[in-house]
């Protein structure tokens, strides 16, 4: 069976890809607005105009700029080191840790020389460490990089008061190599892990997906094996036995091939009957399947009225087609936040509305052959199957803002339902005795097969080949 995603499921993966982007795409401007903003600030009166300071200044800050080229090209394996998706080679960190070693140096140089004031320092020494511990906060737990920050912000202090720097300014070093290090941590690893939550929890759902169609395969095995097993084996039997009285030359076995053809014939129809289950659709169990395929899929659904539980077996299955195919539409075309459905039976007319306020003219009233593709399907498809019925169906926008889709079919002209009254002698009308009694034991069971997805259990099928998992994921066959 081939499975692809469902389209909901699609969208917000294709929204999680956007976001993924924003977030790598904010963490490789961060040094670069620092290094502008810190390390250029300083130029305009806190570094000295002449030719040694200045060169000073524009060779760290050359240096600075290439920090952030290195830290952008080792962003993607740091960030994939963090999800657990590979390691990330040690030795690229080698040349980030040569640069950060001379720009202290250069800093160190231009305060040995008297070549910045004290405020215009400490900027620089805020963007010293940024490019670096941009890329390490995603590689090493965060106690460890804490105390890396304390390592570099004493290795900076040492530096500057080896080149002469007193006082209050060298108080304020500590501090200020220290800030942007925490600045990284509390922005940056956040940022990696709420992504790495939702990438996991979309594997989660994948998987759960995957499982429900597991499921959904051996509880179709299982109902076959239910319906067909026992006949089996009693062809089997009776085939032996009748091959035994024909080498006898007894009459009784044309009798015996007589009754494998009777058995073979039931078993033919009850496997037909439960892959109807499969296909078919019914009111209640559409009504209860659109309310959890909706709910899955965050939108708010309530389903009232009648249950349509009495209605004749064809108006069921019309109207099972209705629900199955609006629900389809909601999640399709629209987006909408509640949804309502009303089923109202009188006398003589069965009336079927569903309204959502995600509506737009363009989305939710999707032509006759855009909402599916095959014939039969979509708005068309509905007309077709109520018209058949004498009813109708109606689609468009309402007052408020609303989607609403109405459908009515007329009770006073449905013909009695066929095979109502035949419907026990296929699996074992054809006799009495104990024999037909055992090819008649799958059919009870049946029934069960098609009302199983009221449950909503996992794999339950709501929707023309869809299926609803243990959780939010939809599934299409």
């Amino acid at each position: 069976m081939r499975i692809r995603g469902w389209r909901r499921s699609w969208q917000e993966r294709s929204k999680m890809e956007r976001i993924d982007l924003y977030s790598r795409f904010t963490i490789s401007c961060i040094p670069w607005f620092f290094s502008l903003a810190w390390q250029g600030a300083p130029f305009h009166q806190d570094i000295r105009h002449e030719p040694l300071p200045l060169a000073l200044g524009v060779a760290l800050l050359l240096v600075s700029l290439a920090q952030c080229l290195l830290s952008n090209r080792n962003l993607t394996a740091s960030y994939k080191h963090y999800l657990g998706v590979s390691v990330f080679p040690g030795r690229r960190l080698l040349a980030p840790v040569v640069l950060l070693v001379v720009a202290v140096g250069l800093l160190a140089a231009l305060a040995g020389v008297d070549g910045v004031k004290g405020s215009g320092l400490l900027l620089m020494t805020l963007n010293a460490p940024m490019a670096l511990v941009i890329t390490r906060v995603l590689l090493v737990p965060v106690r460890r990089f804490l105390v890396e920050s304390l390592c570099l912000s004493a290795l900076i202090t040492g530096a500057l008061a080896v080149a002469g720097v007193r006082d209050g300014v060298l108080a304020g070093v500590v501090p200020c190599s220290l800030f942007g290090c925490v600045l990284v941590l509390i922005s940056v690893r956040p940022s990696a892990w709420s992504m790495s939550v939702m990438w996991q929890a979309e594997q989660a759902r994948d998987i759960q997906a995957r499982l429900a169609v597991a499921e959904e395969r051996l509880r179709f095995g299982r109902d076959m094996h239910d319906v067909l097993g026992r006949n089996l084996a009693v062809i089997a039997l009776k085939s032996e036995l009748a091959v035994e009285l024909a080498q006898r030359g007894r009459p009784e076995a044309v009798d015996q091939m007589v009754e494998v053809q009777r058995i073979a014939r039931a078993s033919q129809q009850e496997v037909r009957d439960v892959v109807r289950g499969y296909r078919e659709a019914d009111l209640n169990t559409e009504l209860a399947g659109a309310q959890g395929v909706l709910s899955a899929a965050g939108i708010e659904c309530t389903v009232t009225g009648d249950s349509g539980e009495h209605l004749p077996a064809p108006v069921q299955s019309a109207l099972g087609w209705v629900v199955r195919e609006a629900a389809t539409n909601v999640l399709r075309h629209g987006d909408p936040r509640h949804c309502l459905i009303r089923v109202g039976v009188t006398a003589d007319t069965v009336v079927l509305q569903v309204e959502n306020d995600g509506a737009t003219p363009a989305g939710t009233a999707p032509s006759p052959t855009s909402a599916s593709d095959g014939p039969g399907s979509g708005l068309a498809g509905l007309r077709e199957r109520l018209a058949a019925l004498d009813g109708s169906l109606e689609a468009g926008p309402a007052k408020g803002g609303l989607f609403r889709l109405t459908a009515t079919i007329p009770l006073a002209a449905i013909p009695p339902e066929p095979g109502a009254g035949t419907g026990g002698r296929g699996g074992g009308g054809g006799g009495g005795g104990g024999k037909p009694g055992k090819a008649e034991e799958p059919r009870r069971r049946t029934p069960g097969a098609r009302r199983a997805p009221v449950s909503l259990r996992p794999g339950t099928m709501v929707a023309p080949g869809v299926m609803v998992g243990p959780g939010p994921g939809l599934v299409e066959e």
